[in-house]
């Protein structure tokens, strides 16, 4: 038996990488899960793979009605949800004060004020099950990265919305802690330059090797998302935990 069977879960940002990932992960630990995204075509190719006991559900997370709605089609169809995972995300490819504020207010709509959205429509129904959320944030979000400044900025305030919301949980047993994800494969497809078009992620082969010695890659966040799932982590709320093969732990110098 799986440590999540029998279990429900919504996860925003679920037809690609590590929200496509961790939907997987939690399938295969008999969960049910419904997955979100803006692509429709995406969103049937993640169904196709994914198979039984998952359904997808078209929705922006920038947007109430949109995030109300998919909350709905969720209970709907599973029943209640045990498990939210705040996985959407988008960025700017731009220095922070060279970022439109366009690009800026999209990014936060997103990043921050999505999490937001979800967490206050799921919340009476993770407390009817002393449930659990799970915030997608980003070791950008520990440690700036000037070149994706508004992205930084936005994760790391979804580091602290996931804090209040443990502090807010705790009296109903609804837990709520954060993932930080390194450098993973393969990469975030909703990455672009200013006025820029979103496009296929990254070459990774680029990227430099972590302490660990190996890049990550979505099934390690995947294998994160599981534990903070289960029952196993009943008494993690507020945590942060970094999953970047020790990118943040310091400089090493050959």
């Amino acid at each position: 038996m799986g440590s999540l069977e029998g279990k429900t879960a919504l996860v925003t940002g679920g037809t690609s990488g590590i929200g496509l990932a961790i939907a997987e992960r939690f399938l295969a630990e008999g969960a049910s899960v419904v997955v979100t995204g803006r692509d429709e075509a995406l969103g049937s190719q993640a169904i196709e793979q994914l198979g039984a006991r998952a359904w997808f559900c078209r929705a922006d997370a920038a947007e109430q009605d949109h995030v109300d709605a998919s909350v709905a089609f969720a209970v709907e169809r599973l029943g209640g949800i045990d498990v939210l995972v705040n996985n959407a995300g988008v960025g700017v490819e731009a220095r922070l004060i060279d970022t439109p504020v366009g690009d800026f207010d999209r990014t936060m709509a997103v990043n921050l004020r999505g999490p937001f959205l979800y967490a206050r429509a799921s919340y009476p129904h993770l407390a009817a099950r002393a449930g659990c959320m799970i915030h997608i944030s980003s070791d950008a979000g520990v440690t700036g990265e000037p070149e994706i400044g508004a992205y930084s900025i936005s994760k790391a305030a979804l580091i602290m919305l996931s804090n209040m919301l443990a502090l807010d949980g705790g009296r109903d047993g609804v837990r709520s802690n954060c993932i930080c994800p390194g450098d993973i494969e393969p990469g975030m497809r909703h990455f672009a330059p200013p006025g820029g078009e979103e496009g296929p992620p990254d070459d990774s082969s680029a990227w430099p090797l972590p302490p660990i010695g190996r890049i990550g890659g979505a099934s390690d966040i995947a294998d994160a998302a599981a534990f903070l799932a289960s029952a196993e982590s009943s008494f993690c709320t507020g945590s942060v935990l970094l999953v970047d093969g020790g990118m943040r732990a310091g400089i090493i110098r050959d």
